[in-house]
């Protein structure tokens, strides 16, 4: 009975380790987020402090709870995950260390009197401990060799981008614009924290490369400064200041001095600074948007007119939604000093868009728009107003604004019944919101987003517009 106890008490440890390890990953290892900014405290609850309470409470009986409830329970549960835990070697090390110290504490328990039973907060403690102490010290040691490959670097320029929403789209465009005329690199997908940043120029980044695009995203104050302090940009792009990530901020004024933190380089040649930022312009600053004119958005492209030196020059992207535009003019204000108006022209008629931001695709009849990367208000605003062009009936797949306010997702509720014909409500986080706010069009609940698939078989058909208006993971 002892060893069975011992073997147990490891492997429950284990499994409450799971839960907190995959909390952590989710929210970029920040032990105060997942205690102060979780979507799915219902989640804490049933995974990590009921366990716990029954561990302490249910004595013999506890062993039953464990192999006939809480595992098969959390096994179905990380089935229907869409983000599940990825087994980095950062995770594989917490779940060595958080062994070790289970065993050790376990030994002490069978030779000591003053230990009457197996704890469990203190090996999780100490195995968060020391899996932070260690990760640091490893993070100390990328940033530094991150920071002499750039400095070795000579003729590399770096160009930094960040914004409210829009900043990959950004990103994206001006690196598809300045590779027709220079060797451009730019950081992968959605990665824009530092320790992705940092892996990304130590593994990545070629050592021939000419300019190279870098993405910073910020949860916290001092976030991008950090990413201004390591990569040092000779240029800075700010885009659209907005309410995004606003329950970790509080203030918008919170927001635009965190993003305006990338201007922090000793190397700083242009910053183009988006007017919502209300700032001054000066030597170096420049502050663009109003140059903007005359845009017109169709489901076959985007016509835009742009006053740049006192003359208005035309555009055309195949891209698809209103606010490119204005991506797209960050990227032109940028380009400018690097390529002529000609050459910007022909590289931007030949843009391809970003996945999962409105790319379209048509199949089986239907025309489908995947905007599922897209979670701003404006954005998705605009999407709706693409969608409300369209003649046949219209379909959309939605969570919501995740991160955002109230107000924010009744204003997006009401554009929705005005637009839509069916609605589909995924997540949990906004959906009292929506479904008080919706009205008119069919609504439908999907609590599991696997049944999507499903759900259109049955409710759309041949001549439907869909559109997949952001996506949030099952943690949200």
């Amino acid at each position: 009975m002892a060893i069975f106890e011992f073997v147990s008490h490891i492997v429950f440890v284990l499994v409450i380790g799971f839960y907190v390890i995959s909390a952590l990953q989710w929210y970029s290892y920040k032990l105060e987020r997942i205690i102060f900014h979780f979507n799915r405290y219902d989640w804490h609850l049933f995974f990590f402090l009921i366990p716990i309470f029954v561990y302490y409470l249910a004595e013999n009986f506890f062993w039953i709870y464990l192999y006939v409830l809480l595992i098969p329970t959390m096994v179905l549960w990380y089935r229907k995950l869409d983000k599940k835990l990825i087994f980095t070697a950062r995770v594989k090390r917490f779940f060595l260390f958080l062994f070790l110290a289970t065993i050790f504490q376990n030994m002490l328990c069978l030779v000591t009197p003053y230990c009457a039973n197996f704890g469990v907060i203190l090996p999780l403690f100490i195995a968060i401990f020391i899996s932070m102490l260690f990760e640091k010290i490893l993070f100390n040691g990328f940033k530094r060799s991150a920071m002499k490959k750039l400095e070795e670097s000579t003729n590399l320029t770096i160009i930094a981008i960040t914004a409210s929403f829009g900043k990959t789209s950004i990103k994206n465009y001006l690196f598809q614009i300045l590779s027709h005329k220079y060797n451009c690199y730019m950081t992968p997908r959605s990665v824009n924290t530092l320790g992705g940043i940092m892996k990304d120029i130590n593994d990545d980044l070629p050592s021939q490369t000419q300019i190279y695009i870098v993405e910073a995203g910020a949860r916290l104050r001092g976030d991008i400064n950090e990413i201004a302090t390591l990569v040092n940009p000779h240029y800075v792009i700010v885009g659209k200041i907005g309410e995004q990530h606003i329950e970790y901020f509080k203030t918008l004024e919170n927001i635009r001095n965190t993003k305006m933190e990338l201007l922090n380089s000793n190397r700083l040649k242009n910053a183009y600074v988006h007017v919502s930022a209300n700032v001054n312009p000066d030597s170096k600053t420049v502050v663009y948007g109003d140059e903007l004119k005359n845009v017109r958005s169709t489901l076959d492209g985007l016509y835009f007119d742009v006053e740049l030196d006192g003359k208005l020059e035309s555009f055309f992207t195949p891209l698809l939604g209103e606010f490119n535009a204005m991506n797209i003019l960050a990227c032109i204000m940028m380009a400018k000093s690097k390529m002529t108006i000609e050459e910007i022209k022909g590289a931007i008629a030949n843009l391809k868009g970003v996945e999962h931001r409105l790319q379209r695709i048509d199949t089986g009849g239907k025309l489908i728009i995947d905007d599922s990367f897209n979670g701003n208000l404006e954005g998705m605003l605009a999407s709706y107003e693409l969608a409300s062009t369209y003649d046949g009936r219209r379909v959309i797949i939605t969570p919501g604004i995740v991160e955002s306010t109230t107000e924010a997702n009744i204003e997006l509720a009401k554009r929705i019944d005005d637009v839509f014909d069916i609605v589909i409500l995924t997540g949990k986080s906004n959906l009292d919101i929506l479904d008080k706010n919706i009205n008119r069009a069919e609504k439908i609940v999907v609590k599991d987003k696997r049944e999507i698939e499903k759900v259109l078989g049955e409710f759309t058909r041949k001549g439907d517009l869909i559109l997949f208006s952001n996506d949030t993971p099952t943690f949200m």
